[in-house]
């Protein structure tokens, strides 16, 4: 999931990160005891905006502490986890870790140290109990999360109002209504709903929550097994019955959500979902005039849960200066730090507080009322903590998914190679 940073931002979101520069919030003091020292922070953010805000975090943090010294690094964002890999086994890890998922960050858990003890009450207590429960193992907190990302629809308001639609509103809207508002919408050239299905599986597992969906039969991983039933085929039923109706442009169905943008930037499309990191995107690239808004978010039968995957930060359990990166940790999760980081990638804050913050920050911006909301609805599923779940999801999952929607296999083939394909990879 390192690809889910934004490239580009717009000046008005820049203005709010300069608005939220300043640390501060009732978690800003340090975890430890340490006053000084020397760590470093390894990251993988990659867009220019986020960078520009890493770093003036950093420059506050030496600010308010100018006896602890912060060396940044950057790491590869395509292949972390093999950099990781190398640096932990050779003892050379950085002291602070930026990594992206529970399932990534807890496949380094013999190399990390116990937040729990590190960090204040008041911090670990600002995390969601439903977060940090997939960022727990063995009664360790492993890691803290700072950004996460949900799926969103966002709609040309100009084609809705022609089409005659009526806008949802509230802060959910449920699947008829969405695919009422595509049916209503393709007209024309125009078709309803463009969406980048390159990549699908992170999509479909994370709408599937919403009615019901579950996929294993276990929370422990040596002993889970594929199950795929009604639940979890609901949402790629729904959209391969959109795309056989005519409602979804074809073209997109192939490309990544980034390269189906300009058909829904250039009219050919009501809507598209995206992942919610997009609103930084579209508030940059979209052509002068582009009316566009976010809908609420999707509700199943079940609720609008959608799938927590935050972007964690660990301390390494081998640092000598395990107090000072505790320090630092803390810094970087108070509220307004949080918000700012968050604000600048396009994300969710993954804490209550800096959710908030975030809220007041983006106050009738375009669009982040609904993305802010529908990260009221993350949730940790059982996968979340798998560390052959990725795997299973390239080399698996998303060509089977493929082969679904462009009807070369029915649902039953789906739902077998699907369990058949887990089976192969976990052993």
């Amino acid at each position: 999931m390192k690809a889910r940073g934004s490239l580009a931002f717009g000046i008005a979101a820049v203005a709010l990160v300069a608005l939220s520069g300043c640390s501060g919030g009732s978690n800003s003091t340090g975890g430890g005891s340490a006053t000084s020292g020397s760590i470093t922070y390894e990251y993988f953010n990659n867009q220019p905006a986020a960078i520009a805000q890493t770093k003036k975090l950093v420059a506050d943090f030496e600010k308010k502490y100018p006896k602890i010294k912060v060396t940044l690094e950057v790491a590869p964002a395509d292949s972390l986890e093999q950099k990781l890999q190398t640096q932990y086994a050779g003892g050379v890890a950085p002291d602070v870790v930026q990594n992206d998922a529970p399932g990534d960050t807890l496949q380094f858990s013999a190399y990390l140290a116990d937040l729990g003890k590190l960090l204040p009450k008041s911090t670990v207590a600002d995390i969601p109990a439903s977060v940090r429960a997939g960022l727990e193992k063995d009664g360790k907190l492993l890691a803290v999360p700072t950004e996460q990302q949900s799926y969103v629809v966002f709609a040309n308001k100009d084609l809705l109002d022609a089409a005659g639609v009526q806008i949802p509103t509230g802060d959910t809207m449920t699947w008829d209504q969405f695919e009422n508002i595509a049916k209503k919408t393709t007209t024309g050239g125009v078709k309803g709903l463009v969406w980048g299905l390159k990549s699908p599986t992170s999509n479909f597992a994370s709408f599937g929550l919403g009615f019901g969906a579950k996929f294993f039969t276990s929370s422990d991983e040596t002993k889970a097994k594929a199950d795929i039933g009604s639940a979890e085929l609901a949402v790629p039923s729904r959209v391969k019955k959109m795309i056989d109706a005519g409602y979804v442009d074809q073209t997109g169905v192939t490309q990544s959500t980034s390269d189906a943008l300009p058909t829904f930037y250039g009219g050919k499309a009501a809507m598209t979902v995206a992942g919610s990191y997009q609103i930084a995107n579209i508030a940059a690239d979209a052509p002068a005039g582009f009316n566009w808004i976010v809908l609420p978010a999707l509700e199943g039968s079940k609720g609008a849960q959608q799938m927590s995957a935050p972007i964690t930060l660990s301390i390494t359990k081998k640092s000598k200066n395990q107090a000072a990166a505790a320090t630092f940790v803390n810094f970087y999760q108070s509220a307004s730090n949080l918000a700012a980081i968050n604000i600048a990638d396009g994300e969710i804050p993954a804490t209550t507080s800096a959710l908030a913050e975030a809220s007041k920050l983006t106050a009738g911006k375009n669009g982040w009322a609904q993305v802010l909301a529908s990260g009221k609805h993350l949730v940790n599923p059982t996968w979340n903590t798998f560390t052959k779940y990725e795997t299973w999801k390239s080399t698996v999952a998303t060509p089977a998914y493929q082969k679904y929607l462009g009807g070369q296999i029915d649902e039953k083939g789906l739902a077998s190679a699907l369990e058949t394909g887990w089976q192969t990879v976990n052993g």
